[in-house]
């Protein structure tokens, strides 16, 4: 009788302590629902919707027609901690184009994640329209979070959203080529066909550059943003084998020993954005 008491207070015990446990476990969607409820007090001037699982709040519907998963779409993001710090972002000197069913798709550090609810919150969107999504952690990096990027576990994440009001390529390219110039300062002339360039030396070589010449030249390529994609020294190059934007350009510009900064729109180099060059031409043959 006394091993069966024994057994009975302790059995009662566990009960005790484990119940006592259930009651001091905060689970993932318990967290995430108490940092969701956290920000929404501290910012009670934004209306938030609660669905699926996560708030959005819309800042600024836009104008014109809904947009469609198939429509072609050019959007920002930026994701923050609920206390402001930016994680990562994007920049409008390179603005992200796709088709709105893809913008859920993001690569970070070589791996792909799918944040669906960035795509419903931009589908909520007409062009210019703006929103806040708060992320709860089990949809954004979960426990692990995203050490590279200073993101912790279960941290959720606030994604400030926008669709611009540009449709095409063409639109983008003049909004990011004068928003680099004016930024920077810079004086550029502009040719018939866009293109933006400065003659800081014309050179003195006998021989013009022509369709065809053979330039040897010390060049940088940048993105609009500062980054270098490519660069050579003493390079050779025929000038009917480059991108439409130097064929066109340097012709009656330069000569041997000249220098010219130019700004190529997309369409005119790779397609994809404009491009930045740095092109100092030393030598010239024409045969």
């Amino acid at each position: 009788m006394r091993k069966i008491t024994i057994y009975l207070a302790a059995l009662f015990g566990a009960i005790i302590f484990l119940s006592s446990c259930d009651k001091e476990y905060e689970s993932v969607t318990d967290l995430d629902n108490r940092n969701i409820a956290e920000y929404k007090r501290a910012n009670s001037s934004l209306s938030f919707t609660d669905v699926d699982g996560y708030s959005y709040s819309i800042i600024n519907a836009g104008t014109g027609t809904d947009v469609k998963n198939s429509d072609s779409v050019y959007y920002s993001y930026t994701f923050k901690s609920t206390t402001g710090t930016v994680y990562t972002q994007t920049s409008d000197l390179m603005i992200p184009g796709t088709f709105l069913g893809y913008t859920d798709q993001f690569n970070i550090g070589g791996v792909t994640y799918a944040f669906k609810p960035v795509r419903e919150v931009l589908a909520k969107l007409k062009r210019g329209g703006k929103a806040v999504l708060l992320l709860p952690s089990r949809m954004a990096f979960g426990k692990n979070g995203l050490t590279n990027f200073g993101i912790g576990s279960n941290e959720t994440l606030v994604v400030e959203l926008g669709i611009y009001t540009y449709e095409k390529r063409h639109q983008v390219d003049a909004f990011e080529i004068g928003t680099f110039i004016t930024r920077n300062n810079l004086t550029f002339s502009t040719d018939a066909n866009g293109i933006r360039y400065n003659v800081s030396t014309v050179g003195t070589g006998a021989d013009a550059i022509g369709d065809f010449s053979t330039l040897v030249v010390n060049y940088t390529g940048r993105y609009l943003d500062g980054t270098v994609f490519d660069e050579g020294t003493g390079v050779t190059f025929r000038l009917d084998q480059l991108i439409k934007g130097w064929q066109l350009i340097l012709p009656g510009r330069i000569k041997a020993g000249g220098k010219i900064r130019i700004i190529v729109p997309s369409h005119l180099a790779y397609g994809a954005r404009p491009l930045d060059f740095d092109i100092e031409v030393t030598s010239v043959t024409n045969n």
